[in-house]
């Protein structure tokens, strides 16, 4: 069977999707892409898994076990919503387990959004390391946790301990490392070194990748901060 590449569009959807992540996280409501785009966020890494994959086999794949899994997944944000905690940990708890793949991956996340929102910070934060930590985990998921780690830590932390966070976001050229820099920025001026938050502002408002709320951001901070 001949494999035909996976369209150009890929890119453009990637590059969407992490601007979407980058809006939400900064008012620390990622929950709502999962629920907005729970599906959409499963087919887009699993293109990503699966880029050398054919049309026919990817498609056939994704017919058999998307709507199971999927389903399923939205069915624990159901529950969620509804204020069933008990149910919805137990659901994304069989879906982890039944799965050893993306869905899993983002099974794990939901569960961080779950304990967050009943003020379970702490086995969040665990969960979330865990995630980092364990190479077998999708690269796109483990850099959502790693600005999501650094979103709650960032007002207490140490700032070593946010830095060595984001650390693996930096130098990838790409709007993963715009918003660790927009983090590390942050963190300057809560560590009152204004010429270093003033530089990353500045270099965040003069890439040309930079979003244009990030931009705006930047553009005031760097007004405050001369």
């Amino acid at each position: 069977m001949r494999k035909k590449q996976l369209p150009e569009q890929h890119n453009d959807f990637e590059d969407a999707f992490i601007r979407e992540i980058d809006e939400e996280l900064k008012n620390e409501k990622l929950k709502r892409i999962w629920d907005k785009y729970g599906l959409l966020i499963i087919i887009f890494v699993t293109l990503a898994v699966f880029s050398a994959v054919s049309y026919e086999t990817f498609f056939a794949w994704k017919e058999k076990q998307n709507q199971k899994m999927s389903d399923t997944f939205a069915y624990a944000l159901n529950m969620q919503n509804q204020g069933n905690f008990a149910q919805a940990d137990k659901i994304l708890s069989s879906l982890i387990e039944s799965n050893r793949g993306i869905y899993a991956n983002i099974a794990e996340m939901q569960k961080v959004n779950l304990l967050l929102e009943q003020n379970q910070k702490e086995d969040a934060f665990n969960i979330l390391q865990n995630i980092i930590e364990d190479s077998s985990f999708n690269p796109h998921i483990q850099n959502v946790a790693r600005l999501k780690l650094a979103s709650y830590k960032l007002d207490n932390a140490p700032a070593e301990e946010i830095k060595n966070i984001l650390q693996p976001l930096l130098n990838q050229q790409n709007l993963w490392e715009i918003s660790a820099n927009e983090f590390l920025a942050m963190l300057a001026v809560r560590e009152k070194d204004f010429p270093l938050a003033l530089e990353l502002y500045q270099k965040i408002s003069t890439n040309p990748s930079t979003p244009e709320t990030m931009k705006i951001r930047a553009l005031d901070m760097i007004n405050l901060l001369k």
